[in-house]
């Protein structure tokens, strides 16, 4: 866990978010969650931490089986951009296809954060942060846009990273990890439950 405010590599280091629930070749969500780092140790990314396994409903409900959640921080000198081919080439090894958006996918990597970086620019990141619901489902970003727009909502994405990174902060909203997720409803948070396996340990 890296929870020093004043930890520089909380400002460089990449926050990459997991999720799987389709089965694949060697095995189920779980399987496939749990070796995504190594997936991603082997594409050049090195990993610093990773959270515990965590089960959560699917999102938006209605759209496929429970998920496989989990966050992990790596340490690359690559830039984002790079970052995000590195995600996309591993998430075509696990055979992700895209037919519909927020379909079952065996392998979801979403580039949440890099440090303190804000991408393209505060008023674009502001914009999709500000997007109506109705306007969610229907529009995605063409570009990265950093850190993650719906970071601040997702309990799935928030209680994972509270367990590696908690003293991150938000550079648009300077939230914490640990602020964004209190203000969370309860009922979300308590829909994610621990799988118990032990994820990877350094």
């Amino acid at each position: 866990m890296l929870q020093e405010e004043s930890n520089p590599l909380l400002a460089t280091l990449p926050v990459v978010a997991m999720g799987s629930n389709e089965e694949y070749a060697f095995g189920g969500a779980c399987e496939i969650v749990a070796r995504a780092p190594a997936a991603l140790e082997a594409a050049g990314l090195k990993l610093r931490a990773m959270s515990e396994l965590l089960e959560t409903p699917c999102f938006p409900p209605g759209h496929g089986p429970d998920f496989v959640n989990a966050a992990a921080l790596f340490e690359t000198d690559l830039a984002p951009e790079r970052i995000l081919e590195v995600l996309h080439r591993v998430e075509a090894e696990f055979r992700r296809e895209r037919h519909r958006r927020w379909g079952p996918r065996t392998l979801d990597l979403d580039l949440i954060a890099v440090g303190g970086a804000i991408l393209p620019d505060a008023a674009e990141l502001r914009r999709w942060i500000d997007l109506l619901p109705e306007a969610q489902i229907r529009e995605a970003p063409e570009q990265l846009i950093l850190p993650h727009p719906r970071l601040q909502d997702r309990a799935f994405v928030l209680i994972p990273m509270a367990q590696i990174v908690p003293e991150w902060r938000h550079p648009l909203t300077g939230k914490t990890v640990r602020q964004m997720l209190a203000a969370l409803p309860e009922a979300q948070k308590a829909a994610i439950r621990p799988i118990r396996r032990r994820p990877r340990a350094l």
